[in-house]
């Protein structure tokens, strides 16, 4: 048991976590960055963005891939937020696009990776992984009091407001 509890909560495990999942989003934004007229007519059989929004999802949402997993990475401050919030956006799209049984590739990477990943439930079920890589991310942040590099310690925090005590308080004597 004290084996597999070191194992969970090493460095070595947060940080392969991390790697793995900021490098396939840095590698899937690449991939439909190269692309982005054929990520604009996946995005568009799934009907849910207008038009005249299309191009500038199909720059816009891969960029964010990239900066994201590259800040999830190098361990910056928001980068696992964003990686996460992009995942349940995924995760939500996915469901809608088999909820409507639509017959459409899921969009993840381009196009020969799509044909080799299958259906939508397929990406589904590997973004549903993606979520609690993340969700680990969180709680291991949380059980070992780290943050990432540029952030501040939110336990730290705590603690110099704690000790504190009344300051700037108006207290009755």
């Amino acid at each position: 048991m004290q084996a597999a509890k070191n194992i969970l909560f090493s460095i070595w495990s947060y940080r392969l976590v991390r790697m793995c999942i900021g490098l396939v989003f840095v590698y899937a934004g690449i991939m439909k960055l190269a692309d982005p007229d054929s990520f604009a007519d996946i995005i568009a059989g799934y009907g849910l963005v207008p038009r005249s929004l299309l191009v500038p999802a199909a720059i816009g949402l891969p960029a964010l891939e990239v900066v994201a997993g590259i800040g999830l990475i190098f361990d910056t401050r928001g980068s696992l937020s964003t990686i996460l919030g992009l995942l349940f956006m995924f995760v939500f799209v996915l469901w809608f696009g088999i909820l409507k049984d639509l017959d459409i590739d899921c969009g993840c990477f381009s196009a020969e990776e799509i044909k080799e990943h299958g259906a939508l439930r397929g990406a589904l079920f590997r973004d549903l992984w993606m979520v609690a890589g993340a969700l680990y991310l969180y709680g291991w942040r949380w059980i070992t009091d780290s943050a990432p590099q540029s952030g501040i310690r939110i336990r730290e925090a705590e603690i110099d407001f704690i000790e504190g005590g009344n300051r700037g308080c108006v207290t009755e004597r």
